[in-house]
């Protein structure tokens, strides 16, 4: 027997479940892609970084630099390392204060770096970088209202930065604020067309609001962008599922299998859109 769930119960979940995973550079958690002052974080990068650094070696911006490096390496202990020599050679250093936030977030350090962004916000109070990841850690939290009260700030300060409007609209998007949630990645998108998540934040608000065509349109971007994304392939399916496209729906949510196969979401919408669906979901119309 198909059991019937309702099509707003699924586009919440995907919702839900993009709002945890979003990452990139205007993604719901700012990435190391975002550390101030970056540099590439390849061996040989970092070793005439290293080099520098020897030659200078009260240099607080170069231990800045290096620091990112090896954040961008995924070699965390010793991005704070540097970022901690840094701050100790210039206590004014307010983008390495934010920087090392962001790693120490990435070692679940998260009292440090709440601590972090606070410096960085106290030494420079018009830095929106600092108010976008402190943002992010209060809407992890839950605590929306100041974390609106960040992006807002952010906004006010920077609003050419995509990360503090895209973040914003996912607080509007999980409040059901789908038109102020489309207004804010639609911004998004116009100050970064490359990045992929705004686009997959809107069709989500797309498909809740009931545009499906619009949102197979913004989900058929992300794919563009990203071909690997499980998310962008499954929300693709999701909006060919609503529009009737059956086989083309079976087709993106098995793209998305195959590229996460632990992700429920495409496994379920491969259910639903199988040939005969005798195991699949049918959906009300709720």
């Amino acid at each position: 027997m198909r059991r019937t769930i309702s099509f707003a119960a699924v586009v919440a979940c995907a919702i839900a479940l993009a709002s945890c995973t979003t990452s990139g550079t205007t993604g719901s958690v700012t990435t190391l892609n975002d550390l101030e002052s970056s540099a590439a974080g390849s061996e040989v990068n970092i070793e005439s970084l290293s080099q520098v650094i020897a030659q200078n070696p009260s240099d607080a911006s170069a231990y800045n630099v290096r620091g990112s490096a090896y954040g961008r390496a995924g070699k965390f202990r010793e991005a704070v390392a540097d970022f901690d020599t840094a701050v100790k050679l210039n206590p004014g250093f307010y983008q390495a204060y934010a920087n090392r936030a962001l790693v120490q977030r990435r070692l679940n350090r998260d009292d440090a770096a709440f601590a972090d962004y606070n410096q960085a916000i106290q030494i420079n109070p018009v830095y929106a970088v600092a108010y976008v990841g402190r943002g992010n850690m209060y809407r992890q939290r839950k605590q929306l209202d100041l974390a609106l009260a960040d992006f807002n700030r952010a906004i006010e300060l920077d609003a050419n930065d995509p990360r503090a409007w895209h973040n914003r609209g996912l607080i509007y998007q999980g409040q059901q604020q789908h038109a102020r949630a489309m207004d804010d990645f639609s911004k998004a998108i116009s100050i970064a067309p490359s990045a992929s998540e705004p686009f997959n934040a809107r069709g989500l608000s797309q498909l809740a609001t009931g545009d499906f065509r619009a949102a197979l349109d913004d989900f058929n971007e992300v794919v563009k962008r990203n071909k690997n994304s499980f998310e962008g392939w499954t929300n693709q399916g999701l909006a060919l599922e609503r529009l009737g496209e059956t086989e083309k729906a079976f087709a993106a949510f098995a793209r998305a299998n195959v590229l996460n196969p632990n992700y429920k979401p495409a496994a379920d919408g491969m259910r639903r859109t199988a040939v005969g669906g005798g195991a699949g979901v049918a959906f009300n119309q709720g």
